[in-house]
C-alpha cells in the first residue's frame, strides 16, 4: 500500500489540508452527517456558492472555496445510495473518487482528505466502500497524483476497516 495514504479518526472540518471532500447530496446545499458538518463549519458563504453550482450528479464532483474551514477548498462529491448492488453503485462510488482526483489535479491540490463516502445514511456497505476507495486512490497515485491522501474516519471501527484492507492489499485487487 502506498505510503502517501494515511488513515485518521478525526473531524474532517478541522483538517489543515489543501482540500477536504464533502460527501454531499445532489443539491449540494447541505444535509446530514459529514455534509451538514462541513456546511455548518464553513458558514453561509459555502451555501451561497453551492447555490450557483446547480447541483451535482451522482458519481460526479464539484469544487468550491472553503470559507471558514482551515482547508483551502471543498470538493463536493455525490455518492450513490445503496440499493443492493445491482444499480451500478460500485461504479458510481469509484467515479466519485476519480472525479475528486481530477479536480485535485486541475486545482493544484497536494493534500486531500476523504470521508467514508456513501457509508452513512446512503448505507453503502463499509467494507465494500473501503475496498473501492483504496483501489481508486492507488490507481490515481499510480497515474501520477503525488500528494498526501487522508482517509478521515468518524469512528475507530471505520478506521480499522481501512487499516485491515491496507495490510491485506490483495483484498481489493
Amino acid at each position: 500500500m502506498n505510503k502517501n495514504i494515511e488513515v485518521v479518526v478525526a473531524d474532517i472540518t478541522t483538517l489543515e489540508v489543501d482540500a477536504i471532500v464533502n460527501a454531499a447530496n445532489n443539491s449540494l446545499l447541505g444535509g446530514g452527517g459529514v455534509d451538514g458538518a462541513i456546511h455548518r463549519a464553513a458558514g453561509y458563504g459555502l451555501y451561497k456558492e453551492c447555490l450557483k453550482l446547480g447541483g451535482c450528479k451522482t458519481g460526479d464532483s464539484k469544487i468550491t472555496d472553503a470559507y471558514n474551514l482551515p482547508c483551502k477548498k471543498v470538493i463536493h462529491t455525490v455518492g450513490p445510495v445503496w440499493y443492493g448492488g445491482g444499480s451500478h453503485e460500485a461504479e458510481l462510488l469509484a467515479s466519485c473518487y476519480h472525479t475528486c482526483f481530477e479536480l485535485a489535479r486541475e486545482n493544484d491540490i497536494h493534500s486531500i482528505a476523504f470521508p467514508c463516502v456513501s457509508t452513512g445514511v446512503y448505507k453503502f456497505p463499509k467494507e465494500d466502500a473501503a475496498i473501492i476507495a483504496l483501489r481508486v486512490i492507488n490507481e490515481e497515485i499510480d497515474r501520477g497524483y503525488d500528494g498526501k491522501v487522508i482517509l478521515c474516519c468518524f469512528s475507530k471501527d471505520d478506521a480499522s476497516i481501512y487499516r485491515y484492507i491496507m495490510k491485506n492489499e490483495n483484498s481489493f485487487e
